[in-house]
This record gives C-alpha cells, structure tokens and sequence, in this order.
C-alpha cells in the first residue's frame, strides 16, 4: 500500500537496525545526528538518556522538514546511558577509558538506561525510559586485556557490547535485554503502535 506512512530511524546504529529488524521493521530512511553528548552538571543517568534522546528526535525531524518526501514521517531516536550508581560512564573512544569503565563494571552491577523518543507526524513527541540492571562476573585481569585488545568496546556506552564478547561477563540480568543492545522493543512497538504506526505490517509480509 502507498499509504503507509513512513519511519525514519535518527541513528545510523547497525545494532537497532538489527533490533527493528529483529521486530520486523524497517525504516524507510536514516537522519543520523550529530550532538553534543556530555552530561549536564550534576545530570543524572535516565535524564541524561531521556534528554539525548528526545534532543535527537528534536534534530532529526528538524531535518527531515527540509526534505519534502521525508515530511511528515514517524522518526525513531533513541540513547542508551550505562551507570554505576550515579556515575556515568562514557561512550569509550579510547582504551584507557574502556579500561576504567571494564574495572568498574567488574564484580557488580550497573543499570543502562535507554530512553526511546517518538516524533509523530502530529508533531508531538512521546518518550519511554527503560532501566535494566546487570551484572558482571569479576575479571581477571586477562580477561580485560584480551577484550581490550578486541575492540569490541570502542563506541560503546560502558566500553562493552552485551550482543558480542562481553556477554560472556554477564552474570545476571533483570530488565530488557534488547534495551541494553541499544532499543527496547516491546516499549518501541508499543508506542509505535499506540501512535497509529502499523508497526506488525512486516509480519503478514512473506520473507
């Protein structure tokens, strides 16, 4: 049908291309932005998810108004926070910070806090946050290096990936899974679907 409307992803993020896929989904385009993402004095973890978040939503659909076929879509942003208590971990560019990060997170828990926001084509803007707790087994100091070595972590919020290697240190986890990847699918489908997009249509589509 032509008159489906349209989805766009703010993000150029493999891995919620691959959970919107996981879902059945796929957008129609992608309006990856660039922000500025250091967290605010004295910002707590799930604000600052839920303000990248929606700040993403904010520039994409800015974007998207310029182009005339992109007009008036569905844009899906989302950002993902790991804490240790308060304490905000970054996004790890260099070795040295993932290797902070993996001797933090090693032996305890942490939360990821990954905030979804939602433009519609009414212009509003609704927003989920999702909190999972994990926690990692005690590294031994070979295990931090070779995973270092790995590079697996660069990029990473916390320095690692759940979806790879590291899901290796994870001794338990309660929340959402897909949340700690990088999007929370059931609370995505939901809001996606209580905004009036046909977020099941992939379903009834043959493969």
């Amino acid at each position: 049908m032509t008159d489906t409307p349209k989805l766009l992803l703010a993000s150029a993020s493999p891995r919620r291309l691959q959970l919107l896929a996981q879902a059945g989904i796929e957008p129609d385009g992608l309006i990856p932005t660039s922000l500025d993402e250091t967290p605010l004095k004295n910002e707590l973890p799930r604000s600052l998810a839920k303000r990248l978040a929606r700040a993403k939503a904010e520039a994409a659909l800015t974007l998207s108004a310029r182009n005339p076929e992109q007009a008036g879509s569905y844009i899906l942003a989302a950002d993902t926070v790991v804490a240790v208590g308060r304490r905000i971990l970054p996004k790890a560019e260099f070795q040295e910070e993932a290797s902070e990060c993996l001797l933090l997170l090693s032996g305890r828990s942490h939360h990821v806090y990954t905030a979804v926001a939602l433009a519609t084509p009414k212009g509003t803007i609704r927003q989920r946050l999702v909190e999972t707790k994990v926690r990692f087994k005690r590294l031994s100091r070979l295990e931090m290096e070779t995973y270092l070595a790995s590079g697996e972590w660069r990029g990473k919020a916390g320095g690692y990936a759940i979806q790879g290697l590291a899901g290796s240190f994870v001794v338990k986890l309660v929340g959402s899974y897909p949340s700690v990847v990088g999007l929370p699918l059931f609370e995505t489908i939901t809001m996606l679907e209580g905004e009036g997009y046909p977020a099941k249509k992939g379903w009834l589509e043959p493969a």
